[in-house]
């Protein structure tokens, strides 16, 4: 397959580009750096990818790569979890993902040969947040902040459906591997002060990074799938839970909370992503058939942490 990637030098991104990059399929980065992806892929490491610079924001002579491609992988988008959200910076997060995805799908529209699929990322923040709630991929989405990005980001990608183009949107939990949230957490747990965030109960609905790889290519090469699925493990926890497992597997305590006024005072509204939570089952992921590596937190922790 020739697959144009937005997003692949990030977190997730990378980790799918050396998968498919193995796997021996053609893959075009959009990037917005291209001195940056040369850094990160190599072409000595990566013969089959190619780096093309772009402007998410604007259309370009970018959008022409993606005729003939066979599939496009939008990961694209500014951080939520970084530094306070300003109305400046709210409107960048809405911004990177919205407008984005717009002129992606604008470059599909204009394709002479366009793609079968478009694999497009959303986040279980679509659905709001609860102590008390189970989400799956049916459920409405809630009336904060993220669940207004996520439902504009959404709404951009389902207008690819029109042109006769596949779509699959995947709903990401938390991701855990060796980077993203858990970069974040790692050095206060090693220096034996981590602890409970928050009230600690929380939902914390997560998903490790093999197994998010693996439905995204499960996205790109199985017909049937389409539509929302969420891109959660089957077993979510509270946040209590999870900050004593992460405790276990590092061989540290878990006994120092972190209250929720220091990180608001820190994050501001940011704050939210880990101080509320959702409890979100991956109902249609499970029905399509996709079998779990990582169903169960520990295990996910070890196969990174060990």
């Amino acid at each position: 397959m020739k697959i144009a990637i937005t997003g692949a030098t990030g977190f997730v991104g990378s980790y799918l580009v050396k998968r498919l990059q193995a796997e021996g399929e053609k893959i075009i980065i959009l990037t917005r750096n291209a001195n940056h992806a040369s850094r990160v892929f190599p072409k000595s490491a990566f013969p089959d990818v190619e780096i093309v610079a772009y402007n998410p924001a604007q259309s370009g002579d970018w959008q022409q790569v993606i005729s003939g491609c066979d599939a496009v992988v939008n990961l694209a988008g500014a951080s939520i979890g970084e530094g306070r959200w300003t109305a400046e910076r709210k409107q960048e997060i809405l911004n990177s993902r919205k407008i984005g995805t717009q002129k992606l799908v604008e470059a599909i529209a204009n394709a002479e040969q366009k793609p079968s699929v478009l694999v497009n990322a959303s986040a279980i923040g679509y659905y709001g947040t609860s102590e008390t709630a189970t989400f799956v991929e049916s459920s409405p989405p809630g009336n904060d902040f993220l669940s207004e990005v996520c439902t504009a980001w959404e709404a951009e990608a389902r207008k690819v459906k029109d042109l006769g183009v596949r779509l699959v949107i995947l709903r990401f939990g938390v991701v855990l591997g060796m980077g993203g949230a858990i970069a974040k957490m790692l050095p206060v747990f090693k220096m034996f002060a981590g602890g409970t965030i928050g009230t600690g109960k929380q939902w914390f609905s997560w998903v490790e990074v093999d197994d998010l790889v693996n439905l995204i290519v499960a996205a790109l090469r199985q017909p049937e799938m389409e539509g929302v699925y969420n891109a959660t493990a089957p077993n979510p926890v509270r946040m209590a839970d999870f900050c004593h497992a992460l405790g276990d597997v590092l061989h540290r305590p878990s006994w120092l909370p972190v209250p929720a006024f220091a990180l608001e005072l820190l994050l501001g509204d940011a704050a939210m992503v880990v101080l509320e939570g959702q409890q979100v089952l991956p109902k249609r992921t499970l029905e399509s058939g996709f079998a779990y590596k990582y169903a169960d937190l520990k295990p996910a922790l070890k196969s990174f942490l060990s």
